[in-house]
């Protein structure tokens, strides 16, 4: 007996219960552990051929690469403590620092130059500086100056970070440095930004300092804010994270199951009906599994369908919190032209002056890739698709795609890549959930939560609520997860 509580009892009650965990994506799978922690019965249900989501894993050109999300912010700490839990510490890798950071390209009458480091965001400390002059101008640095003789800013509280940046530094800062940022890493333009969410502890910042680049100066002093540099990576690929939550979850007991699409979601007295289809071609019937809570770890179109009927229209009446289609396609290429990493680690682009949104450098930014890819070879990953844009390779075949890929690469490297060099290829599309940092996004998923939250024993967790990324995935999956856990264990 521990505080009024029967440890006994608990763990009698735990191994009684059983969840049932509906899409094994990084949400779900991490929910699933936290029951199997503590001997409930949990049961994974994906459509896929493959768990991940998000985290995918494929071969080209003979080489095995993350088609997906290739590293995990550090920020929280919650991937990292996930990953030492699964026993993956040790091959957690940084970003190779010897051939430079991200460049910026499409800038007016530059080309491309180096992205200057010590910002924020894109934002600079101080607009003279070589690296930040040679992208914005003499007229672009002096606008941006005003920053430190107009008033100060002494409530220091902006909801927009692109309204913030164009009164105070000029459309040039905002659209050569802080828009290819949020349209990169955000698929987002600088007005949908939350500055609190995006950069913690700007706004506090600027009530001190009493102006944008005087607080960017104080945030940059305090760390690394380079976008970029505050990532890691899995040395073989960040699909093992997923791979070592499947072997554990198998191992305290819990059941993984993929080809496995959810069709309806049914109330069964206090306890749940989840009703599966048959896939054809497999060999499995449809069928249905009782769960006393149920996780819905889906996208949220799915997840709509699933839970809306038992939330007496609560969830139907509230508008969608969709995002982006976002195409990554990844380049094998042989270059020798290449070897020196001509654009660092790779290349955001300047809004409407290329066709891609970025491109990554893969075997120049993670030793490991360029190991396993050998001399001459490259590996190129380019992205396509904002917010406000379809990717340019909508409605394209596979070829046609890499072809404008290629094309694309050349333009953002500086380098003639040709289809003679081409070794492989390979596309993935990806219906993006809102970045965490949109503004309206918390109230949006808040009011969701609520009425998701009126369904006994439901939970649901995922980029759609969370915000896109592992450091926001995997806490909140942890944090639902103890929640549905908890209503059930000490159910009346």
């Amino acid at each position: 007996m521990t505080d009024g509580i029967d440890l006994l009892a608990l763990r009698d009650r735990a191994a009684e219960c059983r969840i049932v965990v509906i899409g094994g994506g990084i949400g779900g799978l991490v929910s699933a552990l936290e029951f199997a922690k503590l001997g409930i019965r949990v049961t994974v249900l994906e459509a896929a051929e493959h768990c991940g989501g998000a985290l995918r894993s494929g071969e080209v050109a003979g080489l095995t690469l993350d088609l997906g999300a290739e590293s995990f912010a550090t920020r929280g700490g919650h991937v990292a403590a996930l990953i030492e839990e699964l026993g993956l510490s040790d091959d957690v890798v940084s970003p190779e620092h010897g051939v430079g950071g991200a460049w910026v390209a499409g800038i007016p009458g530059v080309g491309a130059a180096p992205l200057p480091r010590g910002g924020v965001l894109g934002i600079p400390g101080n607009p003279f500086a070589d690296d930040v002059r040679r992208v914005i101008g003499w007229g672009g640095a002096w606008r941006a100056y005003l920053d430190r003789l107009r008033p100060v800013l002494t409530i220091g509280h902006a909801s927009s970070l692109g309204k913030l940046v164009r009164s105070r530094l000029g459309t040039r800062v905002l659209d050569r440095l802080v828009a290819p940022v949020t349209s990169g890493v955000y698929s987002a333009s600088p007005d949908d930004i939350d500055p609190d969410v995006a950069a913690p502890g700007l706004n506090t910042a600027i009530t001190r300092a009493g102006s944008l680049t005087g607080a960017v100066l104080d945030l940059s002093s305090q760390r690394a804010s380079a976008p970029g540099g505050a990532v890691q990576g899995l040395s073989g690929g960040m699909y093992r994270l997923v791979a070592a939550l499947v072997e554990r979850i198998e191992h305290l007991g819990g059941e993984v199951r993929t080809s496995v699409p959810v069709a309806e979601l049914m109330r069964d007295g206090e306890g749940w009906i989840v009703r599966c289809e048959a896939i054809e071609g497999h060999d499995e019937e449809s069928e249905t599994i009782a769960a006393d809570a149920v996780v819905v770890a889906t996208d949220e179109k799915t997840a709509r369908e699933l839970i809306a009927p038992h939330t007496d229209g609560a969830l139907s009446a509230l508008p969608p919190v969709a995002g982006p289609v976002v195409d990554i396609v990844t380049l094998v290429v042989r270059s020798p032209a290449l070897v020196d990493a001509p654009r660092g680690t790779g290349v955001l682009t300047v809004p409407g002056s290329h066709r891609a949104k970025a491109l990554t450098h893969a075997s120049a930014k993670w030793a490991w890739v360029r190991e396993q890819a050998g001399a001459g070879v490259h590996v190129i990953r380019v992205s396509f698709g904002t917010a406000s844009e379809q990717p340019a390779t909508d409605g394209l075949t596979p070829d046609n795609a890499a072809l404008l890929a290629l094309e694309e690469a050349s333009s953002l490297l500086g380098v003639a890549l040709t289809r003679q060099q081409l070794l492989g290829h390979r596309t993935e599309r990806y219906a993006q959930s809102q970045p965490a940092a949109m503004i309206g996004l918390r109230e949006q998923t808040d009011a969701a939560r609520a009425a998701i939250r009126s369904a006994r024993h439901v939970g649901s967790v995922g980029a759609w609520l969370s915000g896109t990324g592992l450091a926001q995935v995997v806490p909140d999956a942890i944090e639902e997860a103890d929640r549905v856990r908890r209503a059930l264990l000490f159910a009346p």
